[in-house]
């Protein structure tokens, strides 16, 4: 069932938080370049992991201060002081797997930056092939949780050495920066109707 918020109709998981409204309508499935952004979104989607988004997107604010702005090279010199100083921040998601594996992830993120000359080359080379086309899905139910490319994607992270980068997660993280968009037909951010995507 979709949701009607100030006359718009939505995919029905926006419902009619405020906070959860304006990042499917000003952010969930825009295309994403930026690789500071990039590196945000991934970090917040492994924090994610067994939690809801809403939990999240209230504590962003504070991630974004406790984690430097999301700067990967910072982030990525991160050592036992700042690993002691976030277990001990309420404001973000204190599970010491994750805190510990975003200092790896962004070492990861810097050697693809390194390697490719951007995160978002390397990113968007996963982006599915847009031939066939695809009809949008119509419910929420028909959105996966998984594609073959979250699972090449979740596969080469991995071996590359990240953490809390599951097929799942990534899923989530390609529909996040738009390099798959999954509005529903009915919803206003789809554009025009049931078209192909």
């Amino acid at each position: 069932m979709d949701v009607t918020v100030a006359g718009l109709v939505r995919c029905a998981w926006a419902g009619a938080d405020p906070l959860y409204v304006a990042y499917h309508d000003e952010e969930w499935g825009v295309p994403c370049h930026d690789d500071r952004e990039l590196f945000e979104r991934l970090l917040l989607e492994s924090f994610q992991a067994g939690l809801s988004w809403i939990t999240i997107l209230r504590k962003r604010e504070r991630f974004r201060a406790a984690f430097d702005n999301f700067d990967p090279v910072k982030v990525a010199a991160y050592g036992a002081d700042d690993y002691h100083r976030l277990m001990a921040d309420p404001g973000i998601v204190r599970n010491r797997l994750k805190v510990l594996a975003a200092s790896r992830n962004a070492r990861v993120f810097l050697e693809i930056q390194a390697e490719l000359g951007s995160f978002d080359r390397y990113i968007w080379s996963f982006a599915p092939d847009p031939t066939p086309r695809r009809q949008r899905p119509a419910t929420l139910a028909e959105v996966p949780a998984t594609s073959p490319e979250s699972d090449a994607l979740s596969k080469d992270l991995k071996r590359r050495g990240m953490t809390f980068v599951g097929s799942t997660i990534c899923y989530a993280f390609l529909q996040s920066i738009g390099v798959v968009d999954d509005h529903v037909a009915s919803c206003f951010r789809s554009g025009a109707g049931n078209q192909p995507i």
